[in-house]
């Protein structure tokens, strides 16, 4: 077989990327086959060899939400602005587990999955995606629950539903959220490839992050600088507006959210440049 002849067999060729920002839609989209793949697996492995299964997606906010009740509603009295305080709770709980699902995971993309990559080519963005999308399958259950819990607990005391017309923001702040947990998910799992400490440092920070969001708060509870400095957190205009879309309370701010957006994004334009980064010489690392 003569030259001519071998190259006209090749139907594809691989090259190394070599710009470090690149968001190729169109070759994830080529491979939404196996993006779908990865988010069945991750719904499935989670809950495999457990009791219970998927109805941990229902009992784990409930419970939380029973748990901050009891600590902050009855013994800490911490005011919730005259709104049902379970409501408070479980609709901050609800968006609080997306977000940092979605962060904890994409941050571990590199180390957790060095065997398929080591193996087999796709594109590494695959993997990321499959994670915010699986989560959003969880975040649909679980939005239902607390819909289910709101009509439940109006009608037990005789209220009728009065949701605003801002309620169809809430895929605008379900896109923030994603947006913003895969871009900082991305920095993380580029970085801690070398750095394993940053993990640890992670899951820390991911902890004071809920303290310094308006989720077992609100917002007026703060005062002075504190108050100043919770207000410069993204998270903040996100998790304000979905309580002002469903019970009419807290502040809705355009330029809070044009701010959460827009950091958003940026986070997400670096993550994705450290990630083709690191792609292509992490196996050295990890």
């Amino acid at each position: 077989m003569n030259s001519q002849q071998r190259s006209s067999t090749i139907s594809e060729v691989i090259t190394p990327n070599h710009r470090w920002f690149k968001f190729n839609l169109r070759e994830v989209w080529r491979y939404r086959d196996l993006v779908m793949l990865f988010v069945r697996r991750d719904f499935v492995a989670q809950y495999k060899q457990t009791i219970l299964g998927p109805l941990w997606l229902i009992l784990q906010p409930l419970l939380t939400t029973v748990v901050f009740y009891v600590v902050f509603s009855k013994i800490a009295k911490i005011s919730t602005n005259g709104s049902d305080p379970f409501l408070f709770y479980l609709s901050g709980i609800t968006l609080w587990n997306y977000f940092s699902d979605c962060l904890t995971k994409t941050s571990n993309t590199f180390v957790a999955n060095a065997g398929i990559f080591g193996k087999v080519y796709f594109p590494r963005l695959v993997l990321p995606i499959s994670i915010i999308l699986s989560n959003l399958m969880k975040l649909g259950v679980q939005i239902l629950l607390l819909l289910s819990v709101i009509l439940f607990r109006w009608s037990f005391h005789g209220l009728t539903p009065e949701w605003n017309f801002y309620v169809f923001l809430f895929p605008l702040l379900i896109l923030i959220l994603a947006l913003l947990g895969l871009g900082l998910g991305l920095i993380f799992s580029s970085v801690t490839t070398k750095y394993r400490d940053l993990a640890y440092v992670l899951t820390f920070a991911t902890q004071l992050l809920m303290f310094a969001t308006p989720i077992l708060y609100p917002l007026n509870f703060a005062q002075g600088f504190l108050a100043e400095a919770i207000a410069l957190n993204p998270l903040t205009p996100i998790f304000e507006t979905f309580r002002f879309t469903l019970f009419s309370i807290s502040n809705f701010e355009v330029v809070g959210l044009l701010y959460a957006f827009g950091l958003s994004v940026f986070c997400l334009m670096i993550g994705i440049t450290l990630f083709n980064k690191v792609e292509r010489s992490f196996m050295d690392t990890v």
